[in-house]
């Protein structure tokens, strides 16, 4: 008989460990860092509280729909004569629902000679893709799309 409630206590405590194990551990293991960052936290980090203005000079490309979230193709041009005075110092890409919104952070100078990226993000859900366009002359520019995905890409 001791064996026997032995072996169902120890049923007990893995069932018990099972079930409440990965909930604690989701918990403990929640981002912290930058990582956390909500996306107005994230442009908040980038921006130092400059305004953010929708620009017509910033064409993102992203498709409607996405069949997989895991790899969505993202091109961000903007028109930007890429001189010594005026030039597009970084282009950042958001997923702003994303547990990590920030996806992209590309540096440029004018000897890039185009303002240009292209790259694929991961998407957890249907969200809003963002470009964020910082100048050479302080001004931060931005264009947005909403993406549909229909196969999550973070799960």
């Amino acid at each position: 008989m001791q064996r026997r409630s032995f072996l169902r206590g120890l049923g007990l405590v893995a069932a018990a460990s099972a079930v409440i194990t990965p909930s604690m551990v989701m918990a403990a293991e929640a981002p912290t860092g930058p990582n956390a960052l909500t996306i107005e936290a994230a442009l908040q980090a980038i921006t130092g509280g400059k305004a953010v203005v929708v620009s017509p000079l910033v064409h993102l490309k992203a498709p409607e729909i996405a069949e997989n979230g895991a790899v969505v193709p993202v091109t961000i041009e903007v028109d930007s004569p890429m001189t010594e005075d005026n030039y597009v110092k970084a282009i950042h890409v958001f997923a702003t629902k994303n547990s990590n919104v920030r996806c992209a952070d590309v540096m440029l100078t004018p000897a890039n000679g185009a303002a240009m990226l292209a790259t694929r993000v991961k998407l957890g859900t249907s969200q809003a893709v963002m470009a964020l366009i910082e100048t050479s002359k302080g001004e931060f520019l931005s264009a947005s799309q909403n993406v549909k995905v229909t196969i999550g890409g973070c799960g």
